[in-house]
């Protein structure tokens, strides 16, 4: 069914089990940018189903980062709609509803089987499957006696509904990237359903009821649910819903850096790189995860980085704004392969959005930097902190980077670099450099524009090595022979700090033996 005859409906519906990874992020801007195009709905789903493996702060986070991102939520458990709830913890009568339609239409059926006894099934049986083949030598509602299955019921025996499937069909599945896959029925198991114990569905049952009563017209998800496709086919036909049933969108895997395999948090922790958009805090492990934001990504970057990988726009366009990447994405142009995870490159587009941004802006960003090296910066004014990010913004990756490249501005050196020191600092050059903030002291107008003619005419004057008493100069005042323009520096940092730092360097610069 094409796009035009429905309304596009997407959802995302991650699990509250811990983070967001990268990958469901991904699939998270997929959702957004389709729907956008279309003039769509984006539904966030929380699915939170499985109560053994919840983690508290897990769905505060997940909203937190698709907000940090930009990816705008049209329906879910904050913003509502109109078939909430959008958890499905709180949609348990629904789900009892539709298992009973299963149940008494002959589709599905009880099983009492204890986890001991599939256990010893498997154990004695090679490749041991729930289906046609085997249920009828295990306890359930289709082999054991109707009085029997009653009485089970009545005494509060737990058990779970299970997905009756035959064998012998050819079930297809038509994928907008993939095409059609074509599935033997007899591979399937009969799939749990339903769990007694807690009262609630598996993924499978909740992702159709829902995906049916919330009208989503596009399932776009990741390769790995690609499996579980044919059953939801079926799932479908069961209801009688195959004629609304959703398009099947299943994108390519995000691969390791390098050799083979998923992305996972190790490669991320082992090349030095994040795989989560916020920073973690595990609240059972106690360990703490890098997260894009804090590591200093700006947001569009990540954006911007995330959708080229699996998907390109047709063209060289690499840089492209949330407004470009909607305008111009389309599944035809989406990967069936998956797609190597290239940290690197999102590094590039860090860098090409950080120089892009205001100075004021980085500025701002820099502050906590700041702080978290011991510097106040309300000991600077907004202007000689923007001034500062200014000079050395073209040399950083991210905000973190400022510190090292600007950090001089802020705090006067301590130690000089040996090498430089070796190379520059010779035995008349303490009385040199004596003798440059003698002069120094006596300017009034410390602009670039009037020092820099300045001493370089008595560098001339003198005869001095004009390499060796500038880069003399710079050792006293920055620490190291590298930085800005040095007279954009002493512009900066004005003439009292400036004499300062070349009084402090003559006294303890001590010239390499």
């Amino acid at each position: 069914m094409s796009t035009n005859e429905r309304e596009v409906r997407v959802r995302f519906a991650p699990s509250p089990t811990g983070p967001l990874h990268i990958g469901g992020v991904r699939t998270a801007l997929y959702n957004y940018l389709f729907a956008r195009q279309h003039g769509g709905k984006m539904i966030l789903r929380i699915e939170d189903t499985d109560s053994q493996r919840f983690v508290p702060g897990a769905e505060d986070y997940i909203n937190e980062a698709l907000a940090w991102l930009g990816i705008g939520i049209d329906e879910g458990v904050r913003e509502g709609g109109p078939y909430g709830p959008y958890k499905q913890s709180e949609r348990r009568d629904i789900y009892r509803e539709h298992v009973k339609m299963l149940l008494d239409a002959g589709k599905a059926y009880i099983a009492f089987d204890t986890p001991a006894e599939l256990e010893a099934k498997r154990a004695e049986v090679p490749n041991f499957q729930y289906d046609a083949s085997t249920r009828g030598s295990m306890r359930n509602s289709l082999s054991l006696p109707k009085e029997e299955v009653d009485r089970l019921l009545a005494e509060g025996a737990q058990y779970v509904v299970r997905f009756r499937i035959e064998p012998g069909r050819d079930v297809a599945v038509d994928d907008l990237i993939r095409g059609r896959v074509t599935i033997k029925s007899d591979i399937l198991d009969d799939k749990v359903l339903y769990k007694s114990a807690d009262d609630l569905p598996t993924y499978h049952l909740a992702n159709i009821v829902d995906d049916h009563l919330m009208k989503v017209s596009h399932v776009i998800r990741g390769e790995e649910w690609l499996p579980s496709a044919p059953l939801h086919v079926l799932l479908y036909e069961a209801f009688g819903w195959a004629d609304t049933a959703p398009a099947f969108v299943h994108l390519p895997l995000l691969l390791k850096p390098d050799g083979k395999g998923k992305l996972s948090k190790r490669d991320g922790d082992r090349l030095g790189f994040p795989v989560f958009p916020l920073e973690w805090h595990d609240p059972k492990s106690g360990e703490t995860s890098s997260g894009y934001r804090e590591s200093g990504y700006l947001p569009h970057a990540v954006v911007n980085f995330l959708a080229l990988l699996g998907w390109n726009p047709g063209d060289d366009t690499e840089v492209m704004t949330m407004d470009e990447l909607i305008a111009k994405f389309s599944l035809d142009h989406c990967s069936k392969s998956g797609a190597k995870f290239a940290f690197e490159k999102g590094k590039w587009f860090n860098h090409t959005y950080l120089q892009e941004l205001p100075d004021s802006e980085l500025a701002e960003l820099f502050k906590p930097v700041l702080e978290a090296h011991g510097v106040n910066p309300a000991d600077f004014t907004d202007e000689y902190i923007t001034r500062a990010v200014a000079m050395v913004k073209s040399r950083i990756n991210f905000v973190s980077d400022l510190w090292e490249h600007a950090r001089f501005f802020f705090t006067a050196p301590t130690e000089y670099d040996p090498k430089a020191v070796k190379k520059r600092w010779s035995a008349d050059m303490p009385a040199i450099m004596t003798a440059l903030a003698d002069l120094l002291e006596g300017e009034d107008d410390f602009s670039c524009a009037a020092l820099e003619p300045k001493v370089l005419g008595w560098i001339e004057e003198h005869g001095y090595h004009l390499g060796n008493v500038m880069n003399a100069f710079r050792l006293t005042v920055v620490g190291e022979c590298k930085g800005p323009h040095m007279f954009d520096i002493t512009e900066l940092m004005g003439r009292d700090e400036t004499v300062r730092r070349i009084r402090a360097g003559v006294a303890n610069i001590k010239p390499a033996e």
